[in-house]
């Protein structure tokens, strides 16, 4: 939840301070790192060779990668640099930060991680996968310094598919780090750098790509807490067209690092189940309800983008979010799982491209690296993938319990002063005895009992009690 600009400011600040901190013991979350921790990591910063007379280190430093994050990120995953060629394809390398040379398996950094599982964000402050000398500082690829990462190398065609993929571990040396609405900004401009320029075709390109495969992207706005002098607040936050087609880059590679360990055999797929007819069926009654129905021959990605930004096509969309349900992760070594697709990007899928905040990138990227340069699997890594599904779906529900409750905390805290003031909001889906309805007014999704409406109007409901502490937020039909 990075900080930004906060359009709305709560009066009950102090109460929300002591609730917000409160998650942290609700939800068992670490404190700190254990000494031992922070001495291993210490030990790793300093020691580990960012060399390239090493020896399997590749010298990709005359590469001019750039860095596009949220602003003031510090935890600096991915670099790329994009260039055109002669018959209208390209040249994609995408540098992921070379976690497992900073941690060792089975020592004390690698033990905190697999209990930990990810970087859990909370308003007033992450709980990092790493200590901040790996994650921020000697692990990330942060701007100037010569960074250790594995490096993908995409020879795309002219509709950006990969026609050739290689995986190499060297030394790099971004140039720049961007801000997303920097980098946007630069672009609107016309003086943005080569890679942000050909991001623009990438992402147009394999946005159809995608598409044509029967994938599709929500594009929900995020609801955010975000901070202001006064305290939280909550902001909905579209992100800016940018990011998609930065988004686009990490599913190539993960698509491409699904492939890798399919062919090989073993590895750790991110998979989820396709919709039902039963549920496709239903979908398209729906829109058909809403007015804007999704008719047959039309690809669902296709119909999904073409909708507008309007309150009936923020319904539709809602709906459509609940077609894929049940993402997972599958751990296997010599037999495929049942179960290989990611549905929702209709393709298979694996996550390789954050290892400084998610733990099963770190396994995923040292099984691509040996199968894509044709080594065995180290022992270590094949007997310990069938933990790591697990430790992934635990911390991924704490991950969304906190982030969750943060925003009911805020949303309570934002509307404190509001008791008995009527909103506009509009209707999500109808639940038993009421309704799921969204406002504008803080940006919040919320149950209201009584409403009987359809999904995408507007209704107007009484706000008439509110718990700072508990995140509770009560509504009413006006």
């Amino acid at each position: 939840m990075p900080s930004r600009r906060a359009r709305l400011v709560s009066p009950a600040q102090s109460e929300l301070k002591d609730a917000l901190a409160a998650l942290r013991d609700e939800f068992e979350l670490p404190n700190g790192f254990p000494a031992e921790v922070n001495a291993e990591a210490e030990r790793a910063a300093s020691t580990v060779s960012v060399e390239p007379a090493e020896p399997a280190l590749a010298d990709l430093r005359g590469i001019p990668f750039l860095t596009i994050d949220p602003a003031g990120s510090t935890d600096l995953d991915q670099a790329m640099h994009l260039e055109r060629t002669d018959d209208g394809g390209g040249i994609l390398h995408y540098a992921i930060a070379d976690v497992p040379a900073f941690v060792a398996f089975g020592g004390a950094v690698d033990a905190e991680a697999r209990r930990r599982g990810q970087t859990i964000y909370t308003p007033d402050g992450r709980i990092p996968l790493h200590p901040a000398v790996l994650s921020e500082d000697a692990a990330s690829l942060l701007p100037d310094q010569d960074r250790r990462a594995y490096v993908w190398r995409f020879e795309l065609d002219a509709g950006a598919r990969p026609v050739a993929t290689t995986l190499t571990r060297g030394v790099i040396r971004s140039r720049a780090q961007w801000s997303y609405v920097d980098a946007q900004a630069a672009l609107d401009r016309g003086d943005a750098p080569d890679t942000l320029r050909h991001l623009v075709w990438f992402g147009d390109e394999r946005a159809q790509r995608e598409i044509e495969r029967g994938g599709a992207s929500l594009n929900l706005p995020e609801i955010r807490v975000v901070t202001s002098a006064a305290g939280y607040a909550l902001e909905a936050d579209d992100g800016v067209a940018l990011e998609d087609a930065n988004a686009q880059v990490s599913l190539l590679t993960g698509m491409a690092a699904a492939e890798i360990m399919i062919a090989g055999k073993v590895g750790i797929l991110r998979t989820m189940p396709p919709a039902s007819d039963e549920d496709i069926t239903t979908f398209r009654a729906q829109t058909v309800g809403f007015g804007l129905p999704w008719r047959e021959g039309v690809a669902y990605g296709e119909y999904l983008n073409d909708l507008p930004r309007t309150p009936t096509g923020r319904a539709i969309r809602e709906h459509a979010a609940g077609l894929f349900r049940g993402a997972g992760y599958a751990a296997f070594d010599g037999e495929l799982p049942e179960l290989t697709l990611q549905a929702a990007i209709a393709a298979p899928y694996a996550h390789v491209t954050a290892p400084l905040r998610r733990l099963v990138d770190r396994w995923a990227l040292l099984v691509c690296d040996a199968l894509a340069n044709g080594r065995d699997v180290p022992g270590e890594i094949r007997a310990s993938l069938a933990e790591i599904p697990e430790a992934m779906e635990r911390t991924s529900r704490v991950a969304s319990q906190v982030d969750g409750a943060a925003v009911e905390r805020v949303a309570a805290a934002v509307l404190a002063s509001r008791q008995g003031e009527e909103l506009d909001a509009v209707v999500l889906r109808r639940r038993e005895n009421g309704a799921r309805v969204a406002l504008s007014d803080p940006p919040l999704e919320t149950v209201v009992p009584g409403v009987d409406a359809e999904p995408g109007s507007t209704v107007r409901i009484r706000l008439v009690s509110v718990d700072v502490t508990r995140g509770r937020s009560e509504f009413i039909r006006a």
